[in-house]
């Protein structure tokens, strides 16, 4: 009776790691979401979840090959390819456009998510919710304080508008007062007597793409607009 009992308390044991784990990376995952990020809630709740089942099964999950003579395991074998194995989710995040790099923050994300997965199903309890929480605060803080701090953000956007006079001069005025560098332009008259122009630009981060947007949307003058 004694050993089924302790049996229970192990399982038990292991099953609240990956519930704390999964909690962690949904904490992460949910700020995520709310900015509409490509990885949110789900897939870091799954991240830390198998994170944690593997790191358990690394260290519990070999008891009978252990206790054979002359058997060796290394129990960091199965966690050290969990990180190996998160760089494709990783890539899968992460986009270019022209100069533009997306999702680097939330790949990075992920791969802490992973390796709290991994603390917590170690039985770090302490060292994988602080590192949730750590984590919490450097991205709540990169939308804020921290974000005066990264510098420009490089864009290369495209503008249709009819062609009038001096339209060229106006784009680049509108651009020059909100702070918006312009480091190239291309331009194509198109047959319907517009013009197209595609820049490339660096803006500051006071600056968003909602904001870039906004800028030309209640001027009559201007076809369309592509970021």
């Amino acid at each position: 009776m004694d050993g089924t009992w302790v049996f229970i308390m192990e399982n038990l044991e292991y099953l609240l790691r990956i519930v704390i784990a999964s909690i962690c990376g949904g904490l992460i995952g949910y700020e995520r979401s709310r900015r509409r990020k490509e990885a949110g809630l789900r897939t870091h709740i799954i991240v830390a979840l198998g994170s944690a089942l593997l790191m358990i099964v690394s260290k519990y999950g070999f008891p009978d090959i252990i206790d054979q003579p002359g058997m060796r395991v290394d129990a960091s074998r199965i966690a050290a390819n969990v990180i190996t194995g998160i760089s494709f989710l990783g890539a899968g995040v992460i986009f270019t456009r022209d100069v533009s790099v997306k999702g680097l923050t939330t790949a990075a994300g992920l791969w802490s998510v992973a390796g709290i997965g991994l603390a917590i199903g170690a039985g770090m309890y302490p060292v994988g919710i602080f590192a949730t929480l750590l984590i919490l605060v450097v991205q709540l803080l990169s939308y804020g304080p921290l974000k005066k701090l990264d510098g420009p953000i490089h864009e290369i956007f495209s503008i249709t508008y009819q062609n009038v006079p001096n339209g060229l001069e106006l784009l680049k005025s509108q651009l020059a007062m909100r702070n918006i560098v312009i480091h190239h332009i291309q331009m194509e008259k198109n047959p319907d007597d517009t013009v197209t122009v595609t820049l490339n630009v660096s803006r500051a981060n006071a600056i968003t793409c909602t904001d870039l947007a906004g800028i030309f949307a209640n001027d009559p003058s201007v076809k369309n607009f592509r970021l």
